[in-house]
């Protein structure tokens, strides 16, 4: 779970300060930046996956998560002469060691469950170029930073609370440390001129890992299919557009998946949950997915609106159903301990069944140790989050809150203080509209007419 990121100088943030829950909320007006952490996340997430090392930051494509444009398109301000800056902490699924390697019995140099990440990237000779990246670990930070004396090489530097340990070079010619691999990696001379810094490749992978465990779907979803194409594939999550949700349905019931409700909750097939809560929101009341004929690789998604109305294709049904879809399976599908950014899962949904997301996503928070970064217009999601934490269901403390805003350009963030009891104490005005106003002038509107009338 990601615990903190501090980022600067990314789009409309000057800087931004976020401490994530198991369950965090971003709410705010239209380009008030809010959607700007996601595509951070994502920039990041496709910055390991691209084959280009050289490369310190992808900015993305047509067939990436997110396509940012350039440097001078990302950096704050438009401002190419600044750096664009972040750290990032989170917690690791499991406890890390690092063993001494020059020791002759197993020492255990240090050890942890929680890892911070550092980085800086500038533009040099017109291209985004890594300035330093940092690792902290358990209090000693690892680094790989530029010399100021000899900007073309790097130094690798160790400081914390063992200063005892230090990094021992090999016998031989002290020969430069070039640069960092993409935007957050030690270079491989790193393990070759050192005696013991072996252990660094232990903090990338631990970064890497982190990013595979990030999970996104978008708000631009794809239509409902009368027929679907499943050869056997098994993705790793729905699509940025939820179009491999078929694919995930198929694979999970291939594999014989299940999944619980609650503790003490007897575990059901993955197609059962999924149905179970599309009836549980009143959204229809029996799902399948069907082969249409055998050995055909051809399945149909079949529902019944009730229990006395024929069974009929999802593309016969309201388009909200096929929306809410990709939703739901992704939440139940990505492995435990995944992180997913939904960015507003609740488009075409009736506002019951935006208030029923929310519990679809503490369910799944709750039961499979996720955690859900949610960028949100909707107020009927956010009163049912404050009425799960009044109820118990929740901790208050499980949850965070977040309202953006944007003047003249820049964002600035305000936490939103969520008590035991489901209050927020610092309400903005305005948050949803002023509903109040909307209602007076709607009465006061009436009583003209009704005068007008009598006269």
């Amino acid at each position: 779970m990601i615990k903190d990121i501090r980022i600067n100088n990314f789009k409309s943030w000057q800087e931004l300060d976020l401490k994530l829950s198991p369950i965090t909320g971003l709410f705010g007006p239209n380009s008030s930046g809010k959607s700007s952490l996601l595509q951070f996340l994502l920039m990041l997430k496709q910055t390991k996956e691209t084959m280009d090392r050289s490369l310190a930051l992808d900015f993305g494509s047509l067939k990436t998560y997110t396509n940012l444009g350039t440097f001078r398109d990302v950096i704050y301000s438009h401002d190419i002469e600044k750096a664009l800056q972040w750290d990032i902490h989170w917690e690791l699924v499991n406890e890390l060691e690092i063993i001494d390697p020059l020791a002759d019995r197993k020492s255990v140099l240090f050890k942890g469950g929680e890892l911070s990440f550092s980085s800086s990237i500038a533009l040099k000779n017109q291209q985004p170029t890594s300035e330093f990246i940092e690792y902290t670990f358990n209090d000693q930070k690892f680094s790989l930073k530029r010399r100021k004396s000899k900007p073309s090489s790097f130094s690798l530097k160790t400081e914390g609370n063992d200063d005892q340990f230090r990094f021992i070079r090999n016998q031989g010619r002290a020969w430069d440390i070039p640069g960092p691999i993409k935007s957050y990696a030690f270079p491989d001379q790193a393990n070759t001129y050192f005696q013991n810094a072996g252990f660094l490749g232990d903090l990338v992978f631990s970064y890497e890992a982190l990013m595979d465990r990030i999970f996104y779907l978008g708000p631009l979803r794809d239509y409902p299919k009368r027929e679907y194409i499943w050869s056997g594939s098994s993705p790793w999550d729905v699509g940025p557009r939820g179009e491999r949700v078929v694919d995930a349905l198929l694979a999970a019931k291939a594999r014989n998946e299940l999944r619980s409700l609650g503790y003490r909750k007897k575990r059901k097939p993955f197609e059962e949950i999924i149905a179970y809560w599309l009836k549980e929101l009143g959204l229809i009341s029996e799902f399948k997915v069907l082969e249409i004929a055998e050995d055909s690789n051809l399945y149909k998604v079949q529902i019944r609106k009730d229990a006395h109305s024929a069974p009929v294709l999802i593309t016969d049904v309201g388009f909200g159903l096929s929306q809410f879809l990709p939703v739901l399976v992704l939440l139940y599908y990505v492995p435990e301990n995944s992180i997913v950014l939904l960015e507003q899962p609740e488009i075409h949904l009736h506002p019951a069944v935006q208030s029923g997301l929310a519990d679809v996503i503490i369910n799944a928070v709750m039961t499979r140790k996720i955690q859900v970064i949610v960028e949100s217009h909707s107020e009927h999601l956010l009163r049912r989050l404050q009425r799960r934490v009044a109820e118990e269901e929740i901790q208050h403390t499980d949850i965070s809150l977040y309202f953006s805003q944007s003047k003249s350009g820049t964002s600035t963030i305000t936490p939103l203080e969520l008590n035991l009891f489901g209050e927020i104490s610092n309400w903005p005005k305005d948050f949803f509209g002023d509903e109040f106003g909307e209602v007076a002038a709607t009465r006061k509107a009436g009583i003209r007419r009704k005068m007008n009338a009598q006269e």
